[in-house]
């Protein structure tokens, strides 16, 4: 997961954070929150009080909270080892430039290195993971909308989003929906295709 500077709280107040950005932030959260590692037995317990059955996103995020309430840790572990780890490598290869180019470090991790630097973001010196893993796009999609990394508004999201999500983030919360080894994460790949769908709607209504 890539390393984020210390937020400047007066830019945090003067962003204007709305109710729909804070839940746009805990949505990306929890997405990167599963995706990044397995999840302990306190993620599981949060995963299990969410989701509202109103929208479809909200169904989704209600049978993932079923399903974490019923989830060992050690079952959520074992699942992830088998989608994202595996023996040499797992059912799914969470990485943006292996969706777009069929290699890993390819151009996309180039070009997304380039737009962290600008914003002030580095990966953690002990963390061995490209930054183009999708958790870590997240976890900077959520500091963006939360205005973390000082004047932060929608049009840089919409940058980063079109740049670096857009282009393939829909095809692997598709592919992890039907995943072999989903049981857990089925759900949890609902909630991220939906969600990249509702941000790609809400951006281009806000353009």
């Amino acid at each position: 997961m890539t390393s984020m500077r210390e937020p400047d709280e007066a830019a945090v107040a003067a962003s204007g954070e709305t109710d729909v950005d804070a839940l746009r932030a805990a949505t990306y959260r929890l997405l990167a929150r599963f995706l990044a590692a397995p999840p302990d037995a306190g993620a599981l317990l949060v995963a299990s009080r969410l989701g509202e059955p109103e929208t479809e996103l909200g169904r989704a995020l209600s049978l993932f909270a079923r399903i974490a309430a019923a989830t060992l840790p050690a079952q959520a572990a074992e699942e992830y080892h088998e989608l994202f780890i595996g023996v040499g490598r797992g059912e799914l290869v969470p990485y943006g430039s292996f969706y777009r180019t069929g290699f890993l470090n390819e151009k996309p991790l180039a070009l997304l290195r380039e737009d962290l630097a600008e914003l002030g973001i580095a990966r953690a010196a002990d963390n061995p993971e490209p930054e183009d893993h999708i958790a870590s796009l997240c976890e900077v999609m959520a500091g963006l909308a939360e205005g973390r990394f000082g004047e932060t508004g929608l049009a840089t999201q919409q940058r980063f989003f079109d740049r670096h999500l857009a282009p393939w983030a829909g095809r692997f919360f598709a592919d992890l929906e039907a995943a072999r080894a989903a049981r857990l994460y089925q759900p949890l790949g609902t909630v991220g295709r939906l969600f990249v769908e509702i941000e790609r709607t809400g951006f281009a209504l806000a353009a």
